[in-house]
C-alpha cells in the first residue's frame, strides 16, 4: 500500500509509519519540517530507506543529505535521456549551455557557493555579455605550471572594449602538458586573438618561462610579472571590477568560473584542483588591461 503526501503540509506526516519513502523534488521543499516528520516515521521493517529524486538545488537540506555517509548519489543528464526529442535537447543546451542554471537543471550538478567567495555564482551569471563591442587591446594571461605532470597551465585571453570594460574571451588552459606543449598553446591563443601582449607569471621557473615561450614563437610580445602577494589578494581588486559591472564573460567558462568561485576573501582557495591556475591567468590578464601597478583602476580617455 502506498500513501501520497504533500511537502506543503508537513503535519500530515506526523505519526504515519513507513518502510520506504520516495521524496520527489526535495530541492523545492520549503524548510525541513516535512523531511523531519517523514524521517521520524520511516521506521518499519529491518532496513527502512528513502529515495530522493530532485533537481540538485543547493539548499541546506540537500547539501546535508548529499554529504551524509549513508547516502548514495547518482546523477543523470538531460542529454542522456533517450525519450526526449533531440530538438528539445539541442534547444535547451544552446540556451543554457554551461551556465550555472544549465549545469544544475541539465547536467544534475550540485553547485554550491563557497562562504566568503570573491566571485559568488550569482555575480558570474550576471556578468555575461550579450554581445562584444569593438576591442582596443587583447592580453593573454599565463600562469605556468611548476612541472610537466602537475597543475594546469592557466591561459586566459581578455580584451579591453571601446566602452572601457574588460571582456574574458577564451580559457585556453591545458593540463598535464610539457613546457613545449603549453608554450605552443599560449602562442596559438595569442595568435587567435591578435594579442598585443602575453603576461606570464615568472615566480615558477623565472627566465625559463620566457625561453620556453620564445622558443614556441620568437615574435611573441612577452612581459614577465612576479607575484608578491597571494592569489586571493591579487584577485580582490579584479573581483571588485566584476562587482561594479566593468568585467564581462563573452560566454560561459565552467572550469575557469569554478576556480574563480573558489577564491575566498582574505586568502584561501576552496575550488577544484590544488591551485586556481585558470583564475590566476585571468587575474593577470585583467590586471594588465584595467588596473595600474598599485591595484588602482586605470582610466583611458579616448
Amino acid at each position: 500500500m502506498a500513501q501520497v503526501y504533500s511537502a506543503a503540509a508537513p503535519e500530515q506526516l506526523r505519526g504515519p509509519e513507513h518502510h520506504l519513502a520516495w521524496a520527489d523534488e526535495l530541492g523545492k521543499w520549503r524548510g525541513t519540517a516535512a523531511w523531519d516528520n517523514l524521517m521520524l516515521g520511516l521506521r518499519l521493517g529491518t532496513s527502512p530507506q528513502a529515495l530522493v529524486t530532485t533537481t540538485p538545488r543547493a539548499t541546506a537540506l540537500l547539501r546535508r543529505l548529499a554529504a551524509a555517509p549513508d547516502t548514495a548519489v547518482t546523477r543523470g543528464r538531460t542529454r542522456d535521456n533517450p525519450h526526449l526529442p533531440r530538438a528539445f535537447v539541442a534547444a535547451v543546451a544552446a540556451q543554457y549551455g554551461a551556465t550555472r542554471l544549465g549545469r544544475q537543471e541539465l547536467d544534475g550538478e550540485l553547485i554550491e557557493d563557497v562562504a566568503g567567495a570573491l566571485w559568488p555564482r550569482a555575480l558570474l551569471e550576471r556578468q555575461r555579455a550579450a554581445a562584444l563591442p569593438a576591442l582596443m587591446r587583447v592580453v593573454v594571461g599565463v600562469d605556468p605550471p611548476a612541472g610537466s605532470g602537475g597543475d594546469a597551465c592557466g591561459i586566459v585571453a581578455a580584451g579591453l572594449g571601446r566602452d572601457g570594460h574588460g571582456y574574458v574571451l577564451e580559457d585556453a588552459s591545458v593540463a598535464g602538458a610539457s613546457p613545449e606543449r603549453w608554450a605552443r598553446a599560449v602562442a596559438a591563443c595569442a595568435a587567435r586573438h591578435a594579442a598585443e601582449r602575453v603576461v606570464a607569471e615568472a615566480n615558477q621557473g623565472g627566465e625559463m618561462v620566457a625561453q620556453v615561450l620564445r622558443a614556441a614563437d620568437a615574435a611573441l610580445p612577452l612581459r614577465l610579472v612576479h607575484a608578491t602577494r597571494g592569489k586571493a589578494a591579487r584577485a580582490e581588486p579584479v573581483a571588485a571590477l566584476y562587482e561594479t559591472g566593468r568585467v564581462w564573460h563573452a560566454r560561459a567558462f565552467p572550469a575557469l568560473e569554478d576556480e574563480l568561485a573558489g577564491l575566498v576573501a582574505g586568502g584561501g582557495y576552496e575550488g577544484p584542483g590544488r591551485s586556481p591556475d585558470r583564475a590566476d591567468a585571468c587575474v593577470w590578464a585583467l590586471t594588465a588591461l584595467l588596473l595600474g601597478e598599485g591595484g588602482a583602476v586605470r582610466v583611458r580617455v579616448l
